[in-house]
């Protein structure tokens, strides 16, 4: 039996009792989550790029001593190779503390909101969107995959 292509997954239609402004605040909900995962990423590039800095700042150590610059190299090296970019951490711990806290709940909250007025269900604003959208028959415009995972 095939997957009708021409109707959304139950998982994206709206509920019985689900009103449009229900949908809509949960679509707002959605995109202020998707700006905060955003904001992770340039976290977690923050981190890396920092932690790459700090490497190339031991390189640039390492060239200094062998030009004859000891001392700036020593100084570089006793205080700015290494160092905390926040008081007493390192990258991966504000990348941590902002996973254990703020971003984990945000996703729990988002996902409260959602299990009270949807019964779980993901993107139903975006759904409805699409299914204003697109061009019902029209290939390419399917409401969703022939085989879905």
């Amino acid at each position: 039996m095939g997957v009708d292509r021409e109707q959304p997954a139950p998982e994206h239609r709206r509920p019985d009792g689900v009103t449009d402004a229900e949908v809509a605040a949960l679509g707002l909900l959605s995109e202020a989550l998707e700006t905060v995962e955003r904001a992770r990423g340039h976290l977690y590039d923050f981190h890396q790029l920092i932690g790459h800095a700090d490497h190339q700042l031991g390189d640039a150590v390492d060239a200094l001593a062998a030009a004859g610059h000891g001392a700036l190299a020593t100084r570089l090296r006793e205080e700015l190779l290494g160092r905390n970019v926040l008081p007493g951490r390192w990258t991966f711990q504000v990348v941590e503390e902002f996973d254990d806290g703020y971003w984990s709940e945000f996703r729990d909250h988002e996902r409260d909101a959602r299990d009270t007025i949807t019964g779980g269900r993901r993107h139903v604003y975006e759904a409805e969107m699409k299914e204003d959208r697109r061009t019902h028959g029209r290939p390419g415009h399917e409401a969703r995959p022939t085989q879905e995972g």
